[in-house]
């Protein structure tokens, strides 16, 4: 199994759970297992985001954050593009963008392994080399 990246969007004080379900719930929708995980990413906004520091902890991985500027580039891989997300946050969208840039910084040929998912508060996307 390839190593595989998740990028996160949510709303402010989005809750760990809402974020660990998500995830946990994408992983077995798409038979992908936790163990693969190797990093948490989302946009430079939420760096400091309880939640998404509670699930980096929680999941013993680093939670990697990225500039807009980082990440407006990678617009032309989304699934989606959000006028939203771009009216809030200068990118595209937050949790594909991000997921991408995470994988991309250690497989430069990582594409989107799943498409954003939603789930009340929270966004999530998995990025691999595969």
């Amino acid at each position: 199994m390839p190593a595989l990246y998740a990028g996160f969007g949510c709303r402010s004080g989005c809750p760990v759970e809402a974020l660990d379900n998500l995830l946990r719930q994408t992983l077995a929708a798409h038979q992908l297992p936790l163990s693969a995980l190797r990093g948490i990413a989302s946009i430079d906004s939420k760096a400091h985001e309880p939640g998404l520091l509670q699930l980096a902890e929680r999941l013993a991985l680093p939670l990697v954050v990225f500039t807009a500027e980082h990440l407006l580039p990678l617009a032309p891989q989304l699934s989606h593009r959000s006028s939203t997300a771009f009216e809030h946050t200068g990118c595209w969208g937050v949790a594909e963008s991000s997921a991408l840039a995470l994988a991309q910084s250690e497989h430069p040929q990582a594409r989107l392994r799943v498409d954003r998912q939603v789930l009340g508060p929270a966004t999530l996307a998995i990025a691999s080399r595969e």
